[in-house]
Formats: structure tokens, sequence, C-alpha cells
């Protein structure tokens, strides 16, 4: 029985954090523990009349062949038509308690009632979570997401291939996007726009940051991109449940001299990061590189760099810095990168006269240094309108 995911691995982590048993319950990790397999149903929502959808799987470490599967009523349907690994399948889940019930049936039935169960705390609802230290009363309880972050952190080929589709789109859709919008359109209809082609391209639309200058906000609203104005599209996407997140930026005619030094500042920063990605090297190491770079520039005052690990969420492993808006400890600020991981690298630039200049680019690391993932379009694309 081949699964998913690296089941040795996994077995290292439930070791490390003295896990039994480890209870998925988010979105991202029950979809990745079935090899992508997700309840249409509840793709894009969660709430069902007075509770709310809860699919949850339940894996014992050394004993695979007992992992479990609560899923809602409605999905043998699904599974009749996509069968997954698990064989010990209840689908009867209406409320979020009772999954909790039903969990702690199947923790007891397989023997580890007096164990320690990791749960994805911050994923878990807390009525799901009474229920199981109610039914559970002698187990005790670890935090999972870390666990299940170093899990995810080096995507396989078939993951790479999503990543790489879900990148090559989205620039493909702001290209178009910022080439064909005529003079006066709101940045509301141009995030609207980009909803449009990104779904008519096969990708589950996200959300799209506009803003068009000197204005630095990414709202989309009733500013208008005009004549002789610039265009920040920053827009994210998933691929069958893999995320693209890239920044282009675009003018409506020719740009000025000003900001084609802007832009070139921001390529120069980026440019620095990912000369600098490649197997052993640290998250510390390639924040170095784009902070020498910027230290040179002319505007350097108004830039902000960042790089952080992506796949199917935002900002999961490998966390490279404790310091970026987004908080939580850098685990690989001093640890080495691996072949498979995936980073998104960004810099952002406020400028008083033209407004918000960005690119975000993705990048992977290979057996041999890097890739980028949807390259293109990373100067000026210019509106003739």
């Amino acid at each position: 029985m081949k699964l998913p995911f690296n089941e040795k691995k996994l077995e290292t982590l439930m070791d490390e954090i003295g896990a039994d048993l480890i209870l998925v319950s988010s979105k991202e990790n029950v979809h990745y523990f079935l090899g992508g397999y997700r309840f249409f149903f509840f793709s894009h929502k969660d709430a069902l009349g007075v509770s709310r959808y809860l699919p949850l799987i339940g894996y014992p470490k050394s004993s695979k062949e007992d992992t479990f599967y609560i899923g809602n009523a409605m999905e043998v349907w699904q599974q009749e038509v996509e069968p997954f690994w698990i064989k010990n399948i209840l689908n009867n889940q209406w409320l979020s308690d009772q999954a909790g019930v039903d969990a702690a049936n199947f923790i007891r039935k397989i023997g580890l009632e007096n164990g320690t169960i990791a749960v994805e705390k911050a994923f878990l609802p807390s009525d799901t979570f009474d229920s199981l230290q109610k039914e559970l009363p002698n187990a005790s309880f670890v935090d999972a997401v870390w666990a299940l972050e170093e899990l995810r952190v080096i995507k396989t080929p078939k993951e790479l291939d999503m990543l790489k589709t879900a990148s090559e789109k989205i620039v493909d859709c702001m290209t178009n996007v910022m080439q064909t919008t005529l003079p006066g359109t709101t940045t509301y209809e141009i995030a609207e726009t980009m909803r449009r082609k990104e779904t008519s391209m096969g990708l589950d639309f996200e959300y799209c940051l506009t803003s068009t200058g000197p204005s630095y906000n990414r709202a989309p609203s009733n500013a208008k991109w005009d004549e002789g104005k610039i265009i920040s599209l920053d827009s994210g996407g998933n691929w069958k449940g893999y995320l693209g997140d890239l920044c282009r930026m675009g003018v409506m005619g020719e740009p000025t001299p000003l900001m084609v030094e802007l832009l070139d500042e921001v390529k120069s920063i980026q440019s620095a990061a990912r000369s600098t990605v490649k197997p052993g090297v640290t998250g510390k190491e390639i924040f170095q590189s784009a902070l020498d770079e910027q230290s040179k520039c002319a505007h350097s005052d108004e830039i902000i760099f960042l790089a952080h690990g992506m796949g199917m969420i935002q900002h999961e492993a490998p966390h490279l810095t404790s310091e970026g808006v987004v908080p939580y400890p850098g685990t690989y600020a001093e640890r080495p990168l691996s072949p498979g991981m995936v980073l998104s690298i960004e810099t952002d630039m406020k400028n008083p006269d033209v407004g918000f200049v960005k690119l975000e680019d993705t990048i992977v690391v290979t057996e041999n240094g890097h890739e980028a993932y949807g390259d293109q379009s990373r100067d000026w694309v210019i509106n003739q309108s």
C-alpha cells in the first residue's frame, strides 16, 4: 500500500513530538494525506446548518492499516469514483462535536485511549476538542501543526508540476489584463476581470491585490488606472490545491525614466536573492544577499524584501525568517534548504511619485541550483490602449 506522503518521515516527526496518533483536520492536510481527494460539495465553504464540515484522519504510528477517516454522509458518492488508501471510513458527519466522539471511538478501538494524540490546534473546532477530551480523559494532547508543515516541506515532482501550472496561468492572466485594460478602468473591475480569467483557465481564484499609482493602497476600489499610471497586480489562485502567488507591474503608456529605475532596483534585489538559492543555503544567507543589494539602491529606504515558503498555502515551510510580516519562528533561517522546497521571493517599493512597485517570484530549489516558475513579464508590461 503506497501512501501519497513520506511515511518514514511522518513516523520520525511523530517520534519528535511524542505522538502515538496524529489527527489531521485542516483542509490542506486532509487533501495532502488523501493524495488530492477533496469532497467537492465543500470545496468553497465549511458551514453546514448549525455546525461545519470537518473531515478527520487519524494516523496511528507504526500501524497505518488502522488509519481512519471520518467524512460527511454524502461523501460515499465521491468515494465510489475516487477511492483512496484508507479502509476504515465512517461517512456520517454533520456536527463537529460528533466528529470528536467518533474519532475517540476509533482511537479506543485501536487501543490508544491512554496515548498521546497530536491535533492541529489552530484548525480544530473547540467543540471537537472538548469531545475528544471528554471521551479520552486519560489521553494527552500535543500540537501537530509544525510536524505536518515539515512533512509537506519537500514537494514531489507531481506537486511541483501543479505549482508550475498555477504560476504560469496566473502570470498569463496578469499579462493579458495589463495589456488589454482600457484607460479609466477601476481596480474593482480589474480584479473582477482577473477572477474571471483565472477561473476560465481552471484555477480556483483566491485574491487579486491591485494598486494604481501613486497610491499604495492594494484593495480593489474605485481608483482608476489612467494614462501614465502604473498598475500592480498581485494575485493568488490554486491549481488542484497548489498555490500560484506572483506579482507583476504594468504601465498605461510608456514607463518614465523614474519608473524604469525603480523596477530595475526591485529586479536587482530579486536577482541577488534568487542567485543565492541552491541546496545547502540557509534563509539567513538569502536575506543577506538581498539586503546587501538593497543597500546599494538609491531608493533603499523605500524598499522591503521578504522571502518565504509556499506550496498549498502562503507562508508554509520552509520558514526562512522570524522577522517577516507574518509572525512565526524562522526554522530555516539557519537550516539548509533541500531540493524540492519552494520559495516565494518578493520585493516591495513604495515611491511617493510612482506608487507601489513590486515583483514576486516563485523559486524552486533543484539538485543543481534553482528554477523559476511563471517567470515571464518581469519588466514593465506596457498597455498601448
